[in-house]
């Protein structure tokens, strides 16, 4: 298993904030957990509210623990919520359920880390994530083929919509 480094991790959060600057979005906090749901690197921009560690730990450790955006977590707990209740209660380590957290892919599709950000709308902290993973040179769940979603047990989800902007 490929790990991602820490220069790797800094870039991605790096390009992440300055997504979160052409969407003018809010104070963030952002943290890339590596494949074992370990901290690589975490970063809050000036004027972040408290607790944005806590909160982006809680989104990425969900969805390395599902194999899928937090996103898609938060659509399986509203599906069976009796199932997360379950995972909630194992697991040893946060589940926040809300989006804002995607999975880190290596070009053969191996999940390397995960970026977890909050600070503003789920849909923002979604797009600024997706766009600092590709800034940086990975793939998202929705950089592959649809034969490769199927090969890979990729979840991919409706597409994202910044619901600040008129449709």
């Amino acid at each position: 298993m490929r790990s991602i480094t820490m220069d790797e991790a800094l870039a991605i959060l790096q390009e992440t904030f300055k997504e979160a600057r052409r969407q003018q979005a809010h104070g963030l906090g952002a943290i890339v957990l590596d494949a074992g749901g370990h901290v690589k690197a975490f970063l809050k921009e000036d004027g972040a509210s408290i607790m944005r560690f806590e909160i982006s730990r809680g989104k990425a450790w969900a969805a390395l623990a599902m194999n899928r955006s937090s996103r898609m977590v938060l659509q399986k707990a509203k599906d069976k919520p009796l199932f997360m209740d379950t995972l909630r209660d194992l697991a040893p380590g946060p589940i926040f359920l809300e989006a804002g957290a995607q999975l880190v892919r290596d070009d053969a599709g191996e999940i390397i880390a995960c970026i977890g950000v909050t600070g503003d709308v789920n849909e923002v902290d979604d797009i600024c994530a997706l766009a600092g993973i590709r800034a940086a040179g990975f793939k998202t769940d929705e950089d592959f083929s649809p034969e490769d979603v199927r090969r890979l047990n990729i979840k991919v989800g409706p597409p994202i919509v910044d619901p600040r902007k008129p449709a």
